[in-house]
């Protein structure tokens, strides 16, 4: 089948890259040239494991192809798919622009087969694809339109993983036209794993998982500081409660926050769009609001350790919103530095993956200082925050950290350390919802 990618971000080139391992020939369109010509050279712009692997052998036997004109890249195609971003107005509202311009796109640069299933893949308010629908037919284009709602589900870190074994795959669809093509594209997956529903239950189903799970870490975070108060250890709570068949342990995790493309933007989205449809969602507006105070709070815990952060040297583990990513959108690590900063410290930060993506948003500042060796990062700090659980700060060498040290404090923001073994190395351990142990 000969497919049309518009947006070549995580989603449109995962998508992409995995349709062609199952030989589909695909051509992925972006207005931005400087990626284009990158994917061209075979270099993916963002670290996703595996991808840029897959990616290029696609490339050299002939499946993928890059281009920034959309007319290209939709001559003769059977399905387009529509993986541009939606990001957040001010008011939290969805930005629909770029669904708006693909579908113009769309409209213009149509040709060839006379019918076309044209996919919204991107996270979108209900009603999106009977707008997308509109704009193209319009223009009075000379073929038929097919319109289906496909949301992804892909993790970053696990986007491969998650696009070629997935929990389920919701499709939503109102011609069987388009339901054959989706069974066909999906074919590699057992059927049972196709969930097909209506147009609006799609588009909405995204937005619902996203917030149920932003909505574990919230609650999750409300318990930690609960914990905090009353002297409960979190950790004995989450495999508690996580045992019981109806909850779950996925995403108990307590931290400090969640970030990302994803969480924040999308349960900001579905308070405006139901807001806007006439209903008061006051859980989703709760959720926000304990997720911007977690992010706080390692600052506040660093606070409390100093009569002042003035002229203090603090070390930063973790730049990435999560581990297995360089993406640091909306990460609780921006927020510390940022406060750090405007309190007077100096930071000395660190990450695997994220330092270009953290350098290219915070700049070249006074007092801010990158360094690609995590030891190197704690030379003189007075304290460590910890704000990204990678696997290579699990078991760090901790007479060397307390050595490079001024003074042994660490926040930790993800609870990666074991309180009574830090106790016992002589460190001063802080993290979320637990006992401090000094």
């Amino acid at each position: 089948m000969r497919l049309a990618v518009l947006g070549t971000g995580y989603v449109g080139l995962v998508t992409g890259t995995c349709f062609a391992r199952y030989g589909n020939n695909v051509v992925c369109a972006d207005v931005n040239t400087e990626r284009i010509s990158k994917l061209r050279n075979g270099i993916v712009p963002f670290y996703e494991p595996g991808l840029e692997e897959m990616m290029r052998r696609n490339m050299n036997e002939g499946r993928l192809s890059f281009t920034t004109s959309s007319s290209e890249a939709l001559k003769n195609v059977e399905a387009c798919f529509i993986c541009v971003g939606t990001p957040q107005n001010p008011d939290g509202s969805a930005n629909m622009a770029y669904i708006e311009s693909a579908a113009s796109d769309i409209a213009e640069g149509i040709s060839g087969s006379p019918d076309l299933l044209v996919v919204v893949k991107s996270t979108v308010p209900v009603g999106t694809n009977s707008r997308v629908k509109s704009i193209i037919s319009s223009r009075k284009v000379p073929h038929k339109i097919f319109m289906a709602s496909n949301p992804e589900f892909l993790r970053e870190g696990s986007s491969l993983n998650d696009f070629l074994d997935p929990d389920r795959v919701i499709i939503g669809v109102d011609t069987p036209e388009a339901r054959r093509i989706f069974e066909e594209l999906y074919s590699f997956l057992e059927p049972s794993k196709l969930i097909f529903m209506d147009i609006a239950s799609a588009e909405m189903s995204k937005y619902a998982a996203n917030a149920m799970l932003a909505t574990r870490i919230s609650f999750m975070n409300e318990i930690a500081g609960i914990c905090e108060h009353v002297g409960a250890d979190v950790e004995n709570v989450r495999r508690g409660i996580g045992l019981d068949a109806r909850i779950g342990k996925n995403f108990l995790k307590a931290g400090c926050g969640y970030g990302g493309s994803c969480f924040p933007k999308d349960v900001r989205a579905l308070r405006n769009f139901a807001r806007s449809s006439g209903y008061e969602p006051k859980i989703l507006t709760a959720v926000d609001e304990v997720n911007e105070l977690a992010k706080q709070s390692m600052f506040t815990k660093l606070s409390a350790k100093f009569d002042t952060l003035n002229g203090k040297v603090i070390a930063v583990w973790g730049l990435a919103f999560k581990p297995k990513t360089s993406d640091t959108r909306e990460a609780p690590s921006h927020v510390l530095i940022n406060s750090l900063l405007e309190a007077g410290a100096k930071v000395r930060a660190t990450d695997p993956r994220a330092m270009e993506e953290m350098r290219s948003v915070l700049g070249e500042r006074d007092r801010l200082d990158y360094f690609t060796d995590m030891y190197e990062a704690l030379n003189g700090a007075d304290a460590l925050a910890v704000m990204t659980e990678w696997d290579i700060y699990r078991q760090p060498d901790f007479s060397r950290v307390k050595a490079l040290m001024t003074a042994p404090i660490i926040i930790d923001g993800r609870n990666i350390y074991n309180p009574a073994e830090m106790k016992r190395r002589g460190f001063t351990y802080i993290s979320i919802g637990r006992p401090e142990v000094c």
